[in-house]
């Protein structure tokens, strides 16, 4: 049996709106897709779930029509299963797993796991079980959680449902960290996002927003509040640039702000909501990553010519085929092996162009890559009037300048231990601010141990 085709827009209608892009299986579909299942006695695919799902349970509750039990037993280990099911990298983790995999296409797990968590979002079937779990043991100790992000949600859900009075704090006016401001619309909704945030709110969590810890409150302002335990998921939020002359022109942007404003200032509900964003009509979007084309795609649907400029081939970026594909379709134009040297300004101090550097692949550097080296006597310039530098983010640094007792590696990730303990008693971390930009559902994971690890640091007390 085949492997099913995701529907999805086509390249002609989507580029006209921020429409969600990817349709997902219909239900014939789904069933088909999980009846596929082997039902491994020892099954691989879980080996490669962060969150620790029952991968082959919920897969033959689907094939049985059974999405209501399907969507319970995903929730056991996954508190944001609409999400993860239209953005983490499957591929790369529990599909990869698959033993189908070896001589035919795996099945295509995170596909049912949205069509499962939809299901339970259309009918409007959520489990009393999930709702009512925050009653018990309500008299345990308080727990504040910073950052709600990927791995702050995980940490704040788990820790309620063992029964602890959990207060998540978030710097920005919503919810969701990258979530929220950093996915575009069309591949995650907003509506997704607002719904399975509610639903950790049922579990009892406590969201308060404007609130920025490390100025609004110090860790130490926490602990008086008579918090017993801090996790600290503030995030990749600093932005990295190339370092070239010229980037402190107008229309420079780095991909935090540019997806900033298109998410929380609503550029995409446009014209209900006629935000203004500065950008010209030829926009140069520098990257290789999922970031660099969700710019690159957002920049499509606002009426753009976009150009993506890598300095390594397509066999080398980091980002998901399924979105470089979707980005050749809309008419994304690629100039790869390309090197940005410095940016050209026109009298006003406005971006007019961008001069680069042609590049060959030399023998891999230590991600495994090919190195990309400069071709002598090759420079150019490209005619753009935008520039967005998506190359990467940092470790948020505001956590750690405020609290110098925090100890920090020479990259500004927050140093922890195998339990995510920090240098402070009584603080853990985890996500990206441990590591560095990641995966959604790599925060997830560590904010699922890290709850493990407070909850006995707890009981231990």
């Amino acid at each position: 049996m085949a492997r099913q085709k995701i529907l999805k827009l086509s390249p002609q209608e989507r580029i006209k709106n921020f429409n969600e892009v990817s349709l997902g299986f219909s239900k014939e579909q789904t069933i088909l897709e999980a009846k596929r299942c082997l039902q491994c006695r020892e099954p691989k695919c879980v080996e490669g779930c962060p969150v620790e799902i029952d991968i082959p349970k919920f897969i033959r509750l689907i094939s049985e029509s059974k999405f209501d039990e399907a969507i319970s037993k995903i929730k056991e280990k996954n508190n944001l299963p609409a999400i993860c099911g239209r953005v983490c990298p499957q591929e790369e983790q529990c599909e990869k797993f698959c033993i189908l995999g070896k001589k035919d296409e795996p099945i295509a797990i995170g596909a049912l796991e949205r069509f499962a968590a939809d299901w339970e979002i259309e009918t409007k079937r959520e489990k009393t079980l999930h709702c009512k779990l925050s009653t018990i043991n309500s008299g345990r100790p308080k727990v504040a959680v910073v950052g709600s992000g990927p791995a702050g949600l995980t940490c704040s859900a788990d820790l309620a449902k063992m029964g602890y009075k959990v207060v998540l704090f978030e710097s920005l006016h919503k919810p969701g960290g990258v979530l929220t401001y950093g996915i575009p619309e069309f591949r995650l909704p907003k509506s997704i996002v607002s719904y399975e945030i509610e639903n950790i709110r049922k579990l009892g969590v406590e969201i308060i927003l404007n609130t920025l810890i490390g100025k609004t409150y110090t860790l130490s302002d926490l602990f008086e509040q008579d918090f017993k335990a801090i996790f600290i998921g503030a995030g990749a939020g600093l932005p990295q640039f190339l370092g070239i002359p010229g980037e402190n022109l107008n229309r420079v942007y780095s991909a935090n702000e540019f997806l900033t404003r298109i998410n929380l200032m609503k550029t995409y509900l446009f014209p209900e909501y006629s935000t203004p964003i500065n950008i010209g009509e030829r926009i140069a979007v520098i990257g290789g990553g999922n970031v660099a084309f969700d710019c690159a795609r957002c920049a499509i649907r606002l009426g753009k010519k976009v150009t993506l400029v890598y300095r390594r081939t397509e066999e080398e970026m980091p980002a998901r085929d399924a979105e470089i594909n979707n980005a050749k379709e809309e008419g994304l134009d690629f100039k790869l092996l390309t090197q940005p040297v410095r940016v050209i300004g026109d009298d006003s101090g406005y971006v007019k162009g961008l001069e680069c550097i042609r590049m060959e692949l030399g023998p891999p550097d230590e991600s495994g890559r090919r190195r990309p080296i400069p071709i002598e006597v090759s420079n150019f310039v490209l005619d753009v009037d935008t520039l967005i530098v998506a190359i990467g983010q940092s470790p948020n640094p505001l956590i750690p300048k405020s609290e110098p007792d925090l100890k920090i590696n020479k990259d500004g990730t927050i140093k922890v231990d195998k339990d995510y303990r920090t240098s402070i008693k009584g603080v853990f971390a985890g996500g990206d601010i441990i590591t560095g930009a990641d995966t959604v559902i790599s925060a997830m994971g560590a904010g699922k141990r890290a709850a493990r690890a407070i909850d006995n640091y707890i009981k231990n007390l």
